[in-house]
């Protein structure tokens, strides 16, 4: 799921999208109330692309965790955030069967559900799409075409007729008390 700019606010219910940065705080607006609002640096504010669920192998993002349980309700709600604790435990676990059950708490299953629903009733789960091959090879043959590119200017260089950066011409030292043939004068005698 494509989690872009969608916030969640301590102590503030719902989700929010951020808007613009401001000088001291960070301008949101409520996904389901369409209110706009400042955030300031006191509060907590997590952007929902950022948080991740501990599995036993590696930790999940929540887009990836979003796609599963929009896989298993077939694109439809997940279960209510209000059910019995067993009952959430039970439902996650069929969702993801690995995650680790000492530090996902109920709690976190409950906060998932329930943004999971909103941004399901306001048809915001969108699911990221997989890069195609042609793309791929489109990008690689640009990558290649750069570096011939880049390996040939210093064969150019070298054909041409500047001199490389860094080189100087050997200067001769010149004796500032002679004449411009280099011998010294003598000083007359006399005076």
């Amino acid at each position: 799921m494509v989690l872009k700019d969608i916030l969640s606010i301590s102590g503030e219910s719902g989700l929010f999208r951020f808007i613009a940065q401001g000088k001291n705080a960070i301008i949101v607006e409520h996904l389901e109330s369409k209110k706009r609002s400042s955030a300031f640096a006191s509060a907590k504010v997590s952007s929902l692309d950022e948080i991740s669920v501990f599995t036993e192998k590696e930790d999940l993002s929540l887009s990836k965790v979003f796609d599963l349980i929009f896989d298993k309700e077939n694109g439809g709600p997940a279960i209510d955030s209000k059910s019995d604790p067993d009952k959430l435990k039970k439902w996650f676990s069929e969702v993801l069967p690995e995650y680790d059950r000492d530090k996902v708490y109920v709690s976190d299953i409950k906060k998932i559900c329930q943004w999971y629903n909103i941004m399901h009733e306001l048809k915001l789960l969108v699911k990221e799409e997989p890069e195609k091959p042609e793309e791929n090879t489109l990008a690689e043959k640009e990558k290649e075409a750069a570096e011939q590119t880049a390996e040939q200017k210093p064969e150019k260089a070298k054909a041409g007729t500047k001199k490389p950066a860094g080189t100087k011409k050997k200067e001769k030292t010149a004796d500032t008390s002679g004449t411009k043939s280099g011998r010294k004068r003598s000083a007359p005698e006399g005076n």
